[in-house]
């Protein structure tokens, strides 16, 4: 036979706190125990280690990549004039010096504007010694007849001291001197007259001679620009070095500014290297470099890094 034994609902949720509390006070003591422990150090083969020293230093990240030797110093060699190639005198490949002539070219309008230029030049000099000798002809005609009326003057001027001298005695009549007088004052203002005239003779001679001498000078440069635009036509090669390109044939017709040829110095080289996109950021301009020419190992330093990505 069952018999219901009556329960204390507090008794029982006494209980049930009491073991929750205990519960956590456990959970915490283990807690804390665990975080006191050391981290156990992690297992290795003992055979894959090797032991040595620790060191101070510096920590080497090498960036390797691959690339090409290419000249410092390329000189292209464009056309200074509308013209036709009518000859290729040097093949790429070919040793160059500074005067060294890689193509011949054509262009007779500019031949006779510079054979007119040239004739141009002759008539303005020729045209500069006329003026200058007839400048001085007129020159030497005015300062001589300033030099007449001059001698006139002081002829006069004498003549008029006699004709007082002897009105003074008595011996002259007195029209005479004053007619003398008169003479005299002509001639005085017609020597300053010359004077001025020869002044002003110089002085006109001076501005004709300065503007054909400009004119001479101005026929010079147009004459010098021709000749070497016509000098030009023979296409040099500017540099010492090798000849890598020449980009046109016999017969094609060139238009200012189109790349005739390109010259290169051998000399002087440097790498050009390719670096992957996720080891470009680790480089910086200055950094020391070592380049494998598979003939020996060159020692550099990176001179500049390519803002943009190529190939990427």
């Amino acid at each position: 036979m069952d018999i219901a034994i009556a329960q204390n609902p507090r008794a029982k949720t006494i209980r049930r706190l009491l073991l929750a509390a205990v519960a956590l006070l456990a959970v915490t003591g283990i807690s804390f125990g665990l975080s006191r422990l050391r981290p156990a150090a992690p297992s290795v083969d003992g055979a894959s280690l090797f032991s040595d020293a620790v060191k101070r230093g510096d920590l080497l990240r090498a960036v390797h990549g691959v690339g090409t030797l290419v000249p410092e110093d390329i000189q292209w060699i464009p056309a200074l004039n509308t013209a036709r190639v009518s000859k290729i005198v040097l093949h790429p490949g070919a040793i160059v010096k500074t005067n060294s002539i890689i193509l011949e070219l054509t262009n007779p309008e500019l031949q006779r504007d510079t054979l007119d230029a040239e004739y141009q030049l002759k008539a303005a000099e020729a045209q500069f010694q006329s003026v200058k000798a007839q400048m001085g002809s007129d020159i030497l005609n005015q300062k001589a007849a300033a030099a007449a009326v001059r001698s006139e003057y002081e002829q006069s001027k004498i003549q008029h001291a006699v004709d007082e001298k002897m009105l003074e005695q008595k011996l002259g009549a007195e029209v005479t001197a004053r007619l003398s007088k008169v003479k005299e004052d002509q001639l005085a203002i017609r020597a300053q007259l010359e004077e001025a005239r020869s002044k002003n003779a110089e002085d006109t001679a001076e501005a004709k001679i300065a503007a054909e001498k400009s004119h001479v000078d101005q026929q010079r440069a147009l004459y010098n620009l021709r000749r070497s635009q016509l000098d030009a036509l023979h296409v040099r090669a500017g540099i010492n070095g090798v000849l890598q390109l020449v980009p046109v044939e016999v017969g094609q017709s060139v238009a200012p500014g189109t790349n005739l040829a390109r010259v290169a110095d051998p000399k002087k080289l440097k790498a050009q290297i390719k670096i992957a996109e996720t080891q470009a950021n680790e480089l910086s301009p200055g950094m020391k470099s070592t380049i494998d020419t598979r003939n020996g190992i060159v020692a550099g330093r990176v001179s500049r890094i390519d803002p943009s990505v190529q190939n990427g």
